[in-house]
């Protein structure tokens, strides 16, 4: 079988050549023309996966190796006959930990405490609720909104929309979804940002679509948000660079990018192709994983405040100012470049790993401080020496 690959899925071709012959392109390379004598076609988020793509092709399966799939027609490919698969959960949390690093960043520079601080979340699916748990590690008020969810358990922890606007926090982890009682679509619009309260931090890690550009560049000119981040945009990857000269954090579409959560999505997607096609899988996530850059970190507690010593651990895992500074270089490219620079920082994003592969050592260290490190994801050993 001919497999046509996205190439920044990593290890793809060592994994799936146990099935076939493995071709990789760019994402964006992936035209009509190239699929058209592909057996299996496996995809990104970058590649749109519609009928003007797959008419007349040969393909029998497309899986995308992500949690949302908003950028494949799966009706298309049910009434063809095209078996499909994505990998949901896969880098969820990955998500998670880059929302928790954001907020500890952004804390650390306005001087902000956390605890008893609120945040709405909106949209508790797999990347919102772990969100959740992570912002109770912290000590924070949790609210949640998520309307689908509220139909179906009749949960009354899951509150109108209206209810969160007084949180000192509000984070959007939803689908794009352009109608239904549901649509997400510029959610955050002009009354949405009006009706916050006066210094809210906003942070979109969920899809560009689901803010108004516009309607959010004019709450930052009139400061009624203390702080925004921003990981995906409108328009991707022709980025409103103005717009990013607006916010504090600003990053290239990258919180699900840790290398665990991308190994995690392949072998999902890998597995089901397997199951498919009726293939005894050969491979596990074990097989790609290599060991942690940081294995241990020791700490005393001794002098710095827990929320900043806490900052401090999560940023020798991942330093989401790094990300930042890396796309706001965009600023000196032409216009016609910015395109080209923005695949770059996802294509070449240097290898990540989650909190869980690193053992937090504690020496004479309070149990609360403990308890947080282990509930936003570390392993946590303490030590009396």
């Amino acid at each position: 079988m001919k497999i046509l690959a996205d190439a920044n899925i990593p290890y793809v071709v060592d994994c799936f050549s146990s099935i076939g012959d493995v071709h990789v392109l760019s994402g964006r390379e992936i035209k009509k023309d190239v699929v058209a004598d592909a057996d299996i076609l496996l995809v990104r988020s970058i590649t749109p996966v519609f009928a003007d793509l797959l008419t007349g092709s040969k393909v029998r399966f497309v899986a995308t190796a992500t949690i949302g799939f908003d950028h494949v027609d799966v009706d298309f490919l049910r009434h063809n006959e095209i078996g499909f698969a994505s990998a949901p959960g896969s880098n969820a949390n990955s998500a998670a930990e880059y929302v928790v690093a954001a907020i500890l960043e952004i804390a650390q520079k306005h001087n902000v405490t956390l605890e008893g601080k609120s945040i709405g979340i909106i949209g508790v699916g797999n990347v919102g609720s772990r969100v959740c748990k992570k912002c109770r590690a912290l000590d924070m008020e949790v609210l949640l909104n998520d309307p689908p969810l509220y139909r179906q358990t009749d949960d009354p922890k899951y509150l109108p929309l209206q209810e969160l606007f007084n949180c000192d926090f509000i984070t959007f982890h939803t689908p794009l979804t352009f109608e239904g009682i549901d649509k997400t679509f510029h959610l955050a619009d002009e009354n949405f940002f009006k009706s916050l309260k006066q210094d809210c931090i906003f942070i979109n890690a969920s899809r560009g679509g689901v803010v108004d550009s516009i309607s959010l560049e004019a709450s930052i000119k009139t400061k009624r948000l203390k702080a925004v981040a921003l990981d995906v945009w409108e328009n991707e990857p022709n980025i409103d660079t103005k717009l990013l000269e607006m916010v504090n954090i600003g990053t290239p579409h990258i919180a699900g990018y840790s290398y665990d959560g991308k190994i995690a999505g392949l072998i999902m997607i890998y597995k089901s192709v397997c199951e498919y096609f009726g293939i005894k899988p050969e491979h596990e996530i074990s097989d790609f994983l290599p060991e942690p850059q940081v294995k241990t970190i020791e700490l005393s507690g001794k002098i710095k405040k827990e929320q900043e010593i806490i900052s401090d651990t999560v940023r020798k895992i991942y330093n989401v100012s790094q990300d930042d500074a890396n796309l706001r270089l965009i600023s000196k490219e032409p216009a016609k470049n910015i395109v080209k620079y923005f695949d770059n920082l996802r294509k070449n994003y240097p290898v990540r790993r989650e909190f869980q592969n690193t053992k937090v050592i504690l020496k004479n260290v309070k149990s609360a401080l403990a308890n947080k490190l282990e509930g936003i994801g570390f392993k946590v050993e303490k030590s009396a020496k």
